[in-house]
């Protein structure tokens, strides 16, 4: 365990300092900057790089695990509508919890005033995600192309696309790329995984992977319907 720690704090160091070095040097330059902004960054700096390796760590050992042994769970119970179900309730779950969701949530409730509601944004993200992890799983247990469902979802957001207020556009795509986030992915993937790994002639490859591509679908599709239907 302290190995695996000491693995990632040096991981995690070696991603952070190029910018926090970078930002030093643009203090330095920078005219009325005090020494204690320069400490407030260095200890902030320290503080992320800690923060991000404990993340890390209960994302190793916690989330993947989980995620795999409940997605070579599901398959076992023989019903579609509690492996539907259950999809969903963990897509939608991740992306409640997700960091850059709320942090988009707030700044579009923000830049609206008060137009579109943080609460409101949150849970049309977290269904277009469950709804897709939950299209995803089944597509590997029926061996549905991939191809197919990407065909589909995105010609949905296209027609959407116009038919939509133009300023909700550029807020769905931006919904679907916060989804990729530290907690959502390391699961989502996990699931897909595990799901694979129980049902004979799935490769973890081909079938396991493709399930965050899906998911980010969702969110796009469900802010568009969003401004379709409350605008």
């Amino acid at each position: 365990m302290l190995s695996d720690f000491r693995t990632m704090f040096a991981e995690v160091t070696r991603a952070i300092l190029p910018i926090v070095f970078l930002i030093l040097v643009l203090h330095v330059f920078l005219p009325r900057t005090s020494i204690n902004t320069i400490l407030m960054l260095i200890i902030g700096s320290i503080m992320v790089i800690l923060g991000m390796t404990l993340f890390l760590m209960g994302v190793k050992i916690g989330l993947l695990p989980m995620g795999e042994a409940i997605g070579s769970e599901i398959p076992k119970s023989g019903s579609i509508i509690l492996i539907v179900i259950t999809g969903f309730l963990f897509g939608f779950l991740a992306t409640i919890a997700e960091p850059d969701v709320r942090v988009l949530a707030d700044m579009i409730q923000t830049v609206s005033d008060n137009g579109i509601l943080k609460l409101q944004l949150i849970v049309v993200i977290a269904v277009g995600v469950g709804f897709f992890v939950s299209t995803a799983v089944l597509r590997i247990i029926y061996n549905i192309p991939i191809a197919y469902l990407f065909t589909a979802g995105y010609l949905a957001i296209i027609c959407l696309s116009l038919i939509s207020p133009p300023d909700y556009a550029p807020i769905a795509f931006d919904a679907g790329g916060v989804t990729t986030g530290p907690i959502t992915v390391p699961f989502i993937l996990a699931l897909g995984i595990g799901v694979t790994s129980v049902l004979g002639g799935k490769s973890p490859l081909s079938d396991g992977f493709g399930l965050i591509g899906l998911a980010s679908i969702g969110p796009i599709i469900g802010v568009l319907l969003m401004g379709v239907i409350f605008v």
